[in-house]
């Protein structure tokens, strides 16, 4: 794996800090990507080019992170037939409930996986498991992360059940 996989996407410079939480997992993995900036609204076409030309540039899943009318995830789905995994991005009045709303409401046929607001490190997860089922090199890291992942858990919540246990006088 050389050439980007996963192409992640933001609305603006200021989604940054967001979405570089899914260039960490994704680098953890060892899945390469490009990050680019695309407004749905303010770059149209240039966005629907992206989209378009993603299969060709050897993509296979995208990310795309928006807040408030959050548009982009739904405008590279009308243009591609790749996975694209939304991120509904906290901002605005409503704190990101718009985001989410305009991210997974998307029509029949055009489908867009949407994880939580500001969720942008499941995005990259979900992107690893979609990527798993081509990369089975990519498969055994996902399973090695759960094992440690579950062993980090148990370490920290004793048996994993039990929070605490009142006794009668």
């Amino acid at each position: 794996m050389k050439k980007p996989l996963v192409g992640i996407l933001m609305g603006s410079k200021s989604d940054l800090p967001v979405m570089e939480q899914a260039a960490q997992v994704l680098t953890e993995f060892g899945v390469p990507y490009e990050m680019r900036i695309s407004s749905a609204h303010r770059l149209p076409e240039h966005t629907a080019e992206y989209a378009k030309g993603a299969r060709e540039r050897g993509l296979e899943v995208l990310i795309a992170g928006a807040g408030m009318s959050a548009h982009l995830a739904g405008a590279l789905a009308a243009n591609t037939t790749l996975p694209v995994i939304g991120v509904p991005l906290a901002s605005g009045a409503l704190g990101g409930a718009d985001a989410l709303y305009s991210t997974v409401q998307m029509p029949p046929g055009i489908p867009v996986a949407t994880v939580a607001i500001d969720g942008a490190r499941n995005a990259a997860y979900l992107a690893c498991s979609i990527l798993s089922v081509k990369y089975p090199d990519l498969a055994q890291k996902i399973e090695k992360f759960r094992v440690r992942s579950k062993k980090s858990f148990l370490r920290l919540s004793g048996d994993g059940v039990k929070v605490q246990e009142k006794k009668s006088k």
